[in-house]
């Protein structure tokens, strides 16, 4: 199993993030978006991060891989085993991708100069949904999962956008350095990512 990757992608910082959770053994081919490898083009002529390819197999939508994930390797299981509640995780995962990373892209192809606006909408709508983060050990659920996967990536990438989320009671805060301290989170970062933010000591 292989998964292409580019080096800063959120979304393939989702996948990753799953891949080393579960603990599966796979090789994760960082390459660069500007000059996609012919292997990959080969595979996938898009040339999209992040692409899995197991055997016959090639997935390149982030979300789809990390669900792939989950049922091919199911424990430890990071979807609720009942239909309502893994139907309201993919709701809330659908959510996230709707409001909160068409900003942080908007950010991050803009550059600082450009991107204010979006900036503020997203540190609003996330300040919005602090008592959300302050509810439960994480987000939404008693127990780690998908939904944590998704927003990890999105929150490690503030610092390096400016965006300060603390709050007087720092929900917000306390949740990313509960799944920052996680081995698996650590060991998902590229080297690139890791000049991001600092990992909890």
């Amino acid at each position: 199993m292989t998964l292409f990757s580019t080096p800063t992608c959120p979304m393939s910082h989702s996948a990753r993030f799953v891949l080393h959770e579960k603990a599966i053994v796979a090789e994760i081919e960082y390459y660069d978006p500007n000059d996609p490898p012919e292997e990959l083009l080969e595979l996938n002529p898009t040339g999209v991060s992040p692409t899995l390819v197991e055997r016959d197999l090639v997935l390149y939508d982030s979300r789809i891989i990390m669900e792939y994930l989950d049922e091919r390797f199911p424990h430890p299981p990071l979807h609720q085993m009942d239909p309502v509640s893994r139907a309201n995780a993919r709701m809330i995962i659908k959510r996230i991708d709707q409001d909160w990373y068409p900003l942080l892209d908007e950010i991050l192809v803009s550059g600082d100069k450009k991107s204010g606006r979006a900036k503020k909408q997203l540190k609003e709508s996330l300040l919005a949904a602090a008592p959300i983060f302050a509810d439960r050990p994480f987000f939404m659920n008693e127990e780690f999962s998908l939904i944590d996967c998704v927003i990890a990536p999105l929150l490690w990438r503030l610092p390096s956008v400016g965006i300060d989320v603390s709050t007087p009671n720092d929900a917000i805060v306390n949740y990313a350095k509960r799944i920052f301290s996680r081995s698996a989170f650590k060991s998902s970062l590229s080297e690139d990512e890791k000049e991001m933010a600092e990992l909890p000591k």
